[in-house]
């Protein structure tokens, strides 16, 4: 495979020539490929912590979650059927070959054994679902509830393209200590922002300004006095 191996934050991240675009390759030249998420990471991950992480890209920021736990506490789900093998080389060649990967598309429901097309966008970002045109693979879908009951995490890290409008309908069974999202508005109105925001509050999640940063929004736990 003809790869080209960076050298980001202490990490050793190949990209396929297949997969690069002139803008992912310059981000990962000088560092700032994904660099509010790896500050959220830092932020956010604490030893003995589980983290789900919807959106995996090239295996960046699992890798550095499970730099910060322990691998087996880190579940990294990722739709794009090309990136999978890219992900396992990165987690295996940064030493965290223990991260469990899940293929597939999460979405609020999935019924048992759902499908749905799959965008593949040029290089690998902005690929989602619904999105017209282009290259379109079937992936199963996974339903985002059903994750947070197996996996329990104490941070969900998420950039899905828009479905994380879906994740929002009712209350998060987890022992949820931080979330980070990239949202994205051009995909819906203000009024699915205040959805976000308001069931973050009534599961006594308040804005992080730490991990807040453009389309970077951040949440951390509010603590009772004395908890």
């Amino acid at each position: 495979m003809d790869e080209t191996i960076y050298e980001i934050n202490g990490l050793r991240l190949g990209l396929p020539a297949a997969l690069a675009t002139d803008a992912i390759a310059e981000k990962l030249r000088e560092g700032s490929y994904e660099g509010d998420e790896a500050r959220a990471v830092d932020r956010c991950v604490r030893p003995g912590f589980r983290v789900l992480e919807l959106g995996a890209g090239l295996g960046y920021v699992g890798t550095l979650a499970a730099k910060k736990t322990e691998p087996e506490n880190v579940l990294s789900v990722e739709a794009n059927p090309d990136l999978l093998p890219v992900i396992e080389a990165n987690h295996a060649r940064n030493d965290v070959g223990d991260v469990s990967l899940m293929h597939g598309a999460v979405v609020g429901h999935a019924a048992e054994d759902a499908t749905a097309k799959f965008h593949l966008a040029a290089g690998f970002t902005g690929s989602r679902l619904g999105a017209k045109g282009g290259r379109q693979v079937e992936v199963p879908l996974i339903g985002f509830h059903e994750l947070l009951r197996a996996h329990r995490p104490h941070v969900v890290l998420m950039d899905v393209e828009g479905a994380e409008a879906q994740f929002f309908d009712r209350p998060w069974k987890c022992p949820l200590r931080f979330c980070v999202m990239e949202i994205h508005p051009k995909q819906y109105d203000a009024s699915v922002i205040k959805k976000i925001v308001d069931r973050m509050s009534t599961m006594d999640m308040t804005y992080d300004p730490v991990t807040s940063r453009g389309k970077i929004l951040g949440f951390r736990k509010v603590w009772s006095e004395g908890a």
